[in-house]
């Protein structure tokens, strides 16, 4: 146990031992780490002294901030690395660590010291005042008030959503992992872009296979969706990528139908109408009814626009293969999108990506930082890793302080989930903090480097507003710090970080051609901002049909009337797409934001529709007084950053923007009216 690299994990940790950590070490490990814990909550019960703000909320804190940390480390590892031993180890303590948290609010004791402390004493500062106040909340929406029988079924839904959310994920992982084409003739992959079609014959080799192996990873399937000229070949991985987690042995759909049970139940049991009223009290939102009014309210906005965009790519697709040519199909859109983009704007998306090599896109990402936060990035030299690709940096204030240690880790691999997301490590309260970002973007393909494409830039743009979040907080208390702030909130530094992709100056610091060092020709950069409003309507209808099923799910659905949940969002989904959908499309499957975490995005999702807005309004200050402003840059990260969840975000949000939000720069942006 002496040995166990979990046990020098703290919630000061400089250097995390990542490939240390094998499978014999998560049970043992974690199980220590939870024994630990719990005697240090059962003293703070037994504290017969006054209670007091440290000796019981700052208790807390420090009884759980050595586990939080190990556990989230093993969650990481879990999510981007992990071995079928490290898998099932993780699978058979999970459980454990789920029950442990799920009983702290319950805990009578604890909560009748907790309600002993004098909140209103002048002794607290305001960071500790609003800790109090939303510890207690926490506790009162997990089950403080319950009977101790309602208690106890309440924390076995609690473990049992822990437990299926997880099988959701590893699900998955497993039905994307199991799927591949492998094609003969490079004839097959006729409209592909070379690199794409070097790395799919680089990938067939690696497995000892002769030809070219397609799979579900992100850069792969969009590049055959939106380049490939056999029809045939768009449509198979179309339907693989959209019904995966839908077979036996990783058939998620049974999960799903639980797991929204569990979660009525849950809201019920905590006096709810359904489980949506839950999340959303706690949120900016507030509730069910407001958040779907906000849903509404944009898309009576943008359904015209949104025909208009599908009747003209229905009359291109005619205009290049005659009047009788078929509705387009879901296989087809992404494809003749692309073709009507270049035609009408002159622009290839793909052109652009000699310029955006990765290297320097993450050089230019920390030059903007600089510019806005003060802050310098460079390698950090001797940076644990968990795998060879992953690059390890540390960021600097003016006076040289080490603020934070992060990680870059950008490529697609088997046993990693896809997607693209920021996970905060360490909250680090004595010293630096330590986050890392997990993508599936493209990799480099033979001698080249990796050349993103635009979106591919966007992603890690938004990635690393989240980033900024974590590691520019000041927040002295952990469980309020960084990105622990409500979920319709935490996505505005993220969003904000993408309008730089979008602006010359900025490319300028970063859009070099990986071969000879030109900038991106004028005449491109106009042609590529005319055409950010291109299906920009589209591009709405599909958040917003997420966000739908997402509430809906959450709100109103009963399996009895309304049928398989797949189908049933299917048909609601419809509604939102630009071409029908498969009878068998079945997307939920393999949404991680709502299935793949007890809480996670679900009830949520439309938080990105909501930060969107959020971020549209909040530029305006950039626009205005500098893009590269350091006094509207520091104002955003005294504000905003560094504030965490120290205050309600309305206010921070007003006190950055002095007003409150307005759709109208949104819809300006998107081209909305």
């Amino acid at each position: 146990m002496i040995d166990n690299p979990l046990l020098s994990v703290s919630a000061g940790a400089q250097r995390i031992a990542f490939r240390d950590i094998l499978p014999e070490h998560v049970e043992p490990g974690l199980d220590s780490l939870l024994h630990e814990a719990q005697r240090a909550i059962e003293a703070i019960e037994r504290d017969t002294k006054d209670a007091s703000y440290a000796s019981s909320f700052g208790a807390l804190e420090q009884a759980l901030a050595r586990l939080n940390v190990a556990f989230g480390v093993v969650q990481h590892i879990e999510s981007v690395a992990a071995s079928d031993a490290f898998r099932e180890a993780f699978n058979r303590v999970q459980p454990r660590v789920a029950a442990f948290y799920a009983k702290i609010p319950l805990s009578s004791a604890l909560f009748s010291r907790f309600l002993a402390v004098d909140s209103s004493s002048t002794k607290l500062t305001i960071v500790e005042k609003r800790h109090i106040e939303l510890t207690l909340r926490d506790f009162r929406r997990n089950g403080a008030n319950l009977s101790d029988e309602a208690k106890e079924r309440l924390l076995a839904v609690d473990v049992a959503l822990s437990e299926r959310t997880t099988r959701y994920a590893q699900n998955a992982i497993d039905s994307s992992n199991a799927w591949e084409l492998v094609l003969a003739s490079r004839d097959a992959l006729e409209g592909v872009p070379g690199d794409a079609v070097q790395s799919m014959a680089e990938n067939a080799k690696s497995k000892g296979l002769t030809g070219y192996r397609l799979t579900l990873a992100g850069p792969v399937y969009l590049a055959v969706v939106t380049y490939a000229d056999d029809r045939a070949l768009r449509e198979r991985i179309y339907k693989a990528y959209n019904t995966s987690a839908t077979k036996a042995p990783h058939d998620n759909r049974p999960l799903i139908a639980e797991v929204l049970e569990l979660r009525k139940e849950r809201a019920k049991i905590l006096g709810f109408g359904n489980y949506a009223d839950f999340i959303l009290e706690e949120r900016m939102a507030k509730d069910s009814a407001r958040a779907l009014s906000f849903v509404e309210e944009i898309h009576g906005r943008a359904k015209a626009h949104f025909a208009k965009e599908g009747t003209e790519l229905q009359a291109f697709r005619c205009e290049l293969e005659g009047q009788d040519a078929p509705l387009l199909e879901p296989w087809d859109v992404p494809y003749y999108a692309h073709k009507l983009n270049k035609t009408r704007y002159e622009f290839d998306e793909e052109a652009l990506r000699p310029y955006f090599a990765l290297e320097s896109v993450t050089k230019g990402i920390f030059q903007i930082a600089k510019h806005l936060y003060g802050i310098s990035i460079r390698p950090w030299a001797d940076a644990p890793l968990w795998h060879e690709s992953v690059r390890g940096y540390e960021m600097h204030d003016a006076q040289e302080k080490i603020l934070a240690r992060f990680y870059l880790d950008l490529f697609p691999r088997e046993r990693k989930r896809d997607g693209a997301w920021m996970h905060g490590i360490v909250a680090g309260l004595e010293g630096p903090h330590q986050a890392l970002i997990v993508g599936n973007m493209t990799a480099p393909v033979g001698n080249k480097p990796a050349l993103l494409t635009r979106r591919e830039v966007e992603t890690l743009f938004h990635e690393f507003g989240h980033l900024l979040h974590h590691c520019l907080s000041e927040v002295p208390i952990r469980s309020l710090a960084g990105t622990s702030v409500p979920t319709d909130f935490v996505e505005l530094p993220s969003m904000i970080m993408e309008n730089w992709v979008w602006d010359e100056a900025a490319l300028d610091l970063f859009a070099r051609h990986y071969e000879t060092g030109e900038l991106i020709p004028r005449d491109w950069i106009a042609r590529m901002l005319r055409s950010r409003k291109f299906r920009a309507a589209s591009a709405l209808m599909r958040q917003l049909g997420f966000a739908s099923v997402d509430l809906r799910l959450h709100t109103t659905y009963n399996a009895a009337s309304d049928g398989e949940v797949t189908l049933f969002s299917r048909n609601l989904m419809n509604d939102f797409a630009p071409a029908s959908l498969p009878r068998d499309y079945a997307m939920i499957a393999s949404f991680l934001h709502l299935f793949a975490d007890p809480v996670g995005y679900a009830a949520g999702y439309y938080s990105y529709l909501w930060s969107e807005q959020l971020a549209a309004d909040a530029f305006q200050r950039f626009r205005s007084e500098g893009l590269f402003s350091a006094e509207v840059g520091g104002a955003f990260r005294k504000e905003i950053l560094a504030r965490g969840n120290t205050e309600d975000p309305l206010r921070l949000y007003v006190n950055f923007t002095g007003h409150e939000p307005s759709l109208a720069p949104l819809f300006e942006r998107l081209g909305i009216n």
